[in-house]
């Protein structure tokens, strides 16, 4: 466990969400005061917070044979206003003000975008207003929905360059069988040349969450990666949030990697949200996976796919279709198809914009 100053906590529907579907309001006013602590302890925290389809759930009785969509939009509407309004009764017992901010995975993709998103939520910070962040579940579509809120907490950890990244669900970790059974081990560290452990990972998804531990490992791997350390921890045990301040938290800790830079933490979440793709030879390759850092040239790229713009994000394919990395468009697809093999032209991807998988 290394020393952390700005927190992206993000508890899911489990946590929020009673055995009968409905919100577990206790549970939400102990998060609160755990928070609280952190605060005082001179903790920075975002909050990443499900919980609004369990407040529609019990607001809005729909008919049985209603579109599913239909029935996650009106109960993630309705149930979001009674979400944040619970958080800011919670809140203002302490002195506190907060700021709801609702996002799509679109938001992320545009590089403009993220950056304005990031300056909104340090500005909060900075004036002690206490940011929470949700999906916009209302209008978002099945395609550019996030895996669940562990992703947007990933990605919101590392837009605001966190330190730290607190996944709360309803186990207290990564186990070596079923948490349920006794003889399963709790795995208290993953560290960064350890063999991967996901096949003690049941593939199955919560009660009321989408995503379930898989995409939980999933998500702390890949933070971890960009230097950010994460904890996965049982938010249904009190005192969880002390218990991580004291350092007595079981839990399972993801080691984190050397700290990237900030255009790379963007780019490394954009493997479902690219606009095109670009297919380079085998000398390109060489080049881009070689110790040395280097863009990537015209000459290298053999062919493009898609459609898109300066500044979108590409995804970078070997001769065989193998994923190489991400990387941000620095001209168009017209240009990019114009420059193919040629000499004496400007990168495609400059270096400081490209994320390799796997090489870094």
């Amino acid at each position: 466990m290394l020393p952390s100053t700005t927190i992206v906590i993000k508890i899911g529907s489990n946590v929020l969400t009673q055995a009968n579907g409905l919100p577990d309001l206790h549970r939400m006013g102990h998060l609160v005061d755990q928070v609280m602590k952190l605060k005082a302890a001179g903790k920075k925290v975002v909050l990443v917070s499900s919980g609004a389809v369990a407040f529609g759930r019990q607001k809005a009785f729909l008919p049985e044979k209603l579109n599913p969509v239909f029935k996650k939009q009106i109960w993630a509407s309705t149930g979001q206003i009674q979400l944040i309004n619970r958080y800011q009764d919670l809140f203002e017992k302490h002195g506190q003000t907060i700021a709801q901010i609702l996002v799509t995975k679109e938001d992320f993709r545009d590089r403009k975008h993220y950056l304005n998103m990031k300056n909104c939520i340090e500005a909060l910070l900075q004036q002690d207003i206490f940011p929470i962040v949700n999906e916009n579940d209302t209008v978002t579509i099945t395609e550019l929905m996030f895996t669940d809120n562990d992703e947007l907490a990933g990605l919101t950890a590392a837009m605001i360059n966190a330190d730290t990244l607190m996944i709360l669900s309803n186990v207290h970790g990564i186990f070596t069988g079923n948490p349920e059974n006794p003889s399963s081990q709790l795995i208290e560290k993953v560290q960064v040349n350890m063999p991967e452990i996901n096949q003690y990972i049941s593939a199955s998804k919560s009660s009321f969450g989408r995503g379930g531990m898989l995409t939980k490992y999933a998500m702390a791997k890949k933070s971890a990666d960009l230097g950010i350390q994460v904890f996965i921890a049982n938010g249904k045990n009190d005192g969880v949030l002390e218990a991580f301040l004291d350092g007595s938290l079981r839990c399972t800790w993801f080691e984190p990697q050397k700290q990237k830079q900030a255009p790379k933490k963007w780019l490394a979440h954009g493997s479902h949200y690219y606009k095109g793709e670009v297919f380079i030879n085998d000398g390109a390759k060489e080049s881009l996976t070689s110790t040395v850092i280097r863009s990537l040239l015209p000459i290298g790229v053999s062919r493009v796919e898609g459609e898109f713009s300066k500044g979108d994000i590409l995804l970078i394919r070997d001769e065989k279709g193998e994923k190489i990395g991400l990387g941000r468009a620095e001209y168009s697809s017209k240009s990019a198809l114009e420059k193919i093999g040629q000499r004496q032209q400007k990168a495609i991807i400059h270096y400081n914009y490209l994320y390799l998988f796997d090489h870094e």
